[in-house]
């Protein structure tokens, strides 16, 4: 009985023992330089490009609504397109505001933005919270006879490939599975800027600007044959991207196509007088309602879909 019991007793000691040292170990590991929790990623915007049209009002709206840094890209110029935006902004944007030159036609110009990015947000502090990859032109034809060649080229040049070689040169940018979100940061309220604030959903957004008329399926009147398809292959290209997101990033970065309406711009001027009463939007407005369709109109379900300025989607 005496020998039981003293067995007893070293097993406990053993034990209790042997829980005190994992004790120390993991008091150890939480304490240890080379055990430290990762830190979290810091969020910024990209829009591309922004000197005139929705991205001139994308760029503002977000200075306005958020606190996060915003990098601007203009063909030509990026001072004075930055001195526009800074007089009609908050005082505060000057700090969170930078403008580069990038031509969606020349690839030199967008390595060297991308290079430029990553001197301001090095990758292993921040992700690339928003993109908004937007250019675009027009050249309707009415029938194939109407075609032009080298206006043909253009359009799917700056409509179609400019989208993809921006994904290209920014996609590494975005968070993978492993970053630590911190999310977008506190934004301002209406007593600070006059604006409503804007919360961004917590995964990352890559926004490709395409068209309800690069819709397949939504295509009963013909026509416009260069834009029509060009927009249809942006659709098809953020399928794709969203494809190759989700196992890169998984829920923590998405890719969407957007059309934002027919908006009041350079691009849609010989349109407007056949445009319904009410359908033709202002440029600030086509922005707020990107910005809330992305912050709270799609989500994580909504990814690699195209969506409207209603937040409604539009079948491929």
């Amino acid at each position: 009985m005496m020998s039981s019991t003293v067995d007893m007793a070293k097993s406990i000691t053993i034990i209790t023992t042997s829980k005190h040292q994992q004790t120390l170990r993991a008091q150890q590991t939480q304490h240890s330089p080379h055990h430290r929790p990762k830190a979290m990623s810091r969020p910024w915007i990209l829009i591309s490009p922004s000197s005139r049209g929705v991205g001139a009002a994308l760029t503002a709206h977000l200075l306005r609504t958020t606190r996060l840094p915003i990098l601007a890209t203009t063909r030509s110029s990026p001072s004075e397109a930055r001195d526009r935006f800074l007089a009609s902004v908050p005082q505060d944007a000057a700090d969170r505001l930078h403008v580069v030159a990038l031509d969606v036609t020349r690839e030199d110009t967008m390595a060297a933005a991308a290079e430029r990015a990553a001197a301001l947000f090095p990758r292993k502090t921040h992700h690339l919270h928003l993109a908004l990859a937007i250019p675009g032109i027009l050249h309707p034809e009415k029938n194939p006879a109407q075609v032009d060649y080298a206006r043909a080229l253009a359009t799917y040049q700056v409509n179609t490939l400019g989208p993809l070689m921006l994904m290209k040169h920014f996609h590494e940018f975005l968070p993978r599975n492993t970053t630590q979100l911190a999310g977008p940061e506190e934004t301002p309220g209406e007593e600070e800027t006059g604006a409503q604030k804007v919360t961004l959903p917590r995964h990352a957004t890559w926004l490709s600007m395409s068209a309800r008329v690069g819709s397949i399926t939504d295509n009963r009147a013909g026509g416009w044959y260069s834009y029509r398809s060009s927009k249809t292959g942006v659709s098809s290209l953020v399928k794709s991207f969203d494809n190759y997101l989700k196992t890169r990033s998984g829920d923590k970065a998405v890719a969407v196509a957007f059309h934002p309406g027919t908006v009041k711009t350079d691009l849609s001027r010989d349109f407007w007088d056949s445009v319904p009463e009410g359908r033709l939007l202002e440029p600030d407005y086509a922005a707020e309602r990107l910005v809330e369709v992305v912050s709270t109109g799609i989500g994580l379900e909504g990814r690699g879909k195209l969506w409207d300025w209603q937040g409604e989607e539009i079948k491929p």
